[in-house]
C-alpha cells in the first residue's frame, strides 16, 4: 500500500512542484513587482486553477466508496491506473486551462487511491501497529512527492513540466507488479463472506456515525484550507517571488523527506503513548505556525515554514487515519475515507481561492498566510466531541458496530 501511495503522490504532486515552470510557460515573467509579473500569472489565477483541481477531488467521494463493494484490492488498482494515465495525459496540455482540466481529471481517482489504500493498511494491522502501518503508508505520499521534485531539479529545463508529467506512465506500468503482493484485508472477506451489505453514501450520516463523520469532516476542511494554499504556492512563492533556484527547491523537498519521517516517528510516538487527540492538536498548532511563517518574506522563512509544515503534517496524519479507522465499522470505512477527502478538499478551494484573491489585494503573502491559519487553530476545539481510540481494536469498544442509531 505503501508503494502504491509512492505512486499517487509522484502523480499528484507534479502540478505544486511544477507550477512555476506553468506559470512561466503559459505567462509572462517579468522584473515588475506585482505578483503576475513575478511569477507570469497572477495569484487570483493561480489559485483559481489550483482549486479547480482540488475541487474535482470531490468526485473521490463516490469512488473511493466502491472499495467497500468491490473490495480494497481492486478498486485502489484501478484508481491508481486511471489517475496515473491521466496524469501523463497532462504533458500534452497546450494552455495553462488545458493543463488544469485534465489534471482536475486525474485528481479524484489519485486521491481517492490514497485513501483506499490507507484504509487497507489499517484493516492489515491490529492496533499496536496500526498507527506504524498509517505512518508507513503516509511517508508513500512524501516519497512521491520527492521524487518528481528530484527529478526536475536535476533535469531543470532539460526536462520541461512535459516531460515531468510524462514520467507517470513509469508507475503506471509498474502496477501489475505490485499487484502481485497484494491480498484483500481478512476484515474485509469476513464481512464479503457474510454478505454485510454496504449502506449508501448518505447512509453514512446517520446517528453516531454521523456525527462522529461531521467532526471529522469539519477537521479536514481545516486541514485541507491551511495545507491546500501553504503546500500549493510553496513552489512557486520560493522560486518566483523570494528567489530560490529550481535546484534549491528540489534540495528543500529532499531535505522534507527527513523532517517528514521526523514527524511521522513523532507523530506515531505521541499517537500510541498519549493518544490519538493530542497528536491531532499539536499537529494542528504546527501547521498554523508554518503557513505564518513561510510566507512572512524571506528565503530562510520559507524553507523553514516549509520544513516545520512538514513535520507539522506528517506528525498530525497518524493520529486522523488512526481516527478515522478506528471510529467506523468496516461496512464504511472506505465511505468515511472518501467523505473526509471530500472535505479536505473543499477546505483546500477555499483556502486556495482566499489565499490568491488576499494576495493580490495585499500585494504580498503574509496576510493571506495569517487568514488561512485561523481555522486550523479553531479545529482543535472539536476533537472535545470524539472519543480517544488509542488501543482499541478495529470494529470493538469505540465503534457502533451494529447499525447505527
Amino acid at each position: 500500500m505503501a508503494a502504491v501511495v509512492i505512486a499517487s503522490g509522484f502523480g499528484q504532486f507534479g502540478a505544486v512542484a511544477a507550477l512555476g515552470d506553468v506559470a512561466a510557460a503559459f505567462g509572462e515573467v517579468t522584473e515588475g513587482a506585482s505578483v503576475a509579473e513575478q511569477a507570469g500569472l497572477s495569484g487570483t489565477v493561480l489559485g483559481l486553477g489550483l482549486a479547480t483541481i482540488r475541487l474535482a477531488s470531490l468526485a473521490s467521494l463516490p469512488l473511493a466508496g466502491l472499495a467497500d463493494r468491490l473490495g480494497r484490492k481492486t478498486v485502489v488498482l484501478g484508481l491508481a491506473a486511471a489517475g496515473l494515465a491521466l496524469t501523463a495525459l497532462a504533458s500534452l496540455s497546450p494552455g495553462y486551462w488545458w493543463f488544469v482540466a485534465v489534471f482536475a481529471l486525474s485528481r479524484p481517482f489519485l486521491s481517492a487511491t490514497t485513501a483506499v489504500a490507507q484504509v487497507t493498511a489499517a484493516e492489515h494491522t491490529a492496533a499496536r501497529d496500526r498507527a506504524r502501518a498509517l505512518a508507513l503508508a503516509a511517508a508513500g505520499y512524501g516519497v512521491g512527492a520527492a521524487l518528481v521534485a528530484v527529478v526536475r531539479g536535476v533535469a531543470g529545463d532539460a526536462l520541461g513540466f512535459r516531460g515531468l508529467f510524462a514520467l507517470a506512465l513509469v508507475p503506471l506500468v509498474l502496477l501489475p507488479v505490485l499487484a502481485r503482493w497484494m491480498s484483500e484485508p481478512d476484515r474485509y472477506r469476513r464481512q464479503e463472506v457474510a454478505g454485510a451489505p454496504a449502506l449508501p453514501v448518505l447512509g453514512v450520516l446517520r446517528g453516531e456515525w454521523g456525527r462522529r463523520l461531521l467532526i471529522m469532516a469539519a477537521v479536514a476542511f481545516a486541514v485541507g484550507f491551511i495545507t491546500g494554499p501553504a503546500n500549493s504556492f510553496v513552489f512557486v512563492y520560493g522560486e518566483n517571488v523570494v528567489g530560490l533556484s529550481s535546484a534549491a527547491t528540489a534540495v528543500l523537498v529532499v531535505a522534507a523527506l527527513p523532517a517528514g519521517v521526523a514527524g511521522l516517528v513523532l507523530g506515531r510516538w505521541v499517537a500510541d503513548r498519549w493518544g490519538r487527540r493530542p497528536c491531532a492538536v499539536g499537529g494542528l498548532v504546527g501547521l498554523a505556525a508554518a503557513a505564518v511563517l513561510a510566507y512572512s518574506g524571506s528565503a530562510s522563512a520559507a524553507v523553514s515554514g516549509a520544513l516545520l509544515s512538514v513535520v507539522a503534517g506528517y506528525g498530525l496524519s497518524p493520529a486522523l487515519a488512526a481516527f478515522a479507522a478506528e471510529l467506523f465499522p468496516t461496512s464504511v470505512r472506505a465511505t468515511v475515507a472518501g467523505w473526509l477527502v471530500a472535505a479536505g478538499v473543499a477546505g483546500a478551494v477555499g483556502g486556495l481561492l482566499a489565499f490568491g484573491a488576499l494576495a493580490d489585494l495585499f500585494g504580498r503573502f503574509a496576510p493571506a498566510a495569517v487568514v488561512v491559519a485561523a481555522p486550523a487553530l479553531l479545529a482543535t476545539l472539536a476533537f472535545a466531541g470524539l472519543p480517544e481510540t488509542k488501543g482499541l481494536e478495529l470494529d470493538t469498544n469505540g465503534v457502533a458496530s451494529s447499525q447505527p442509531r
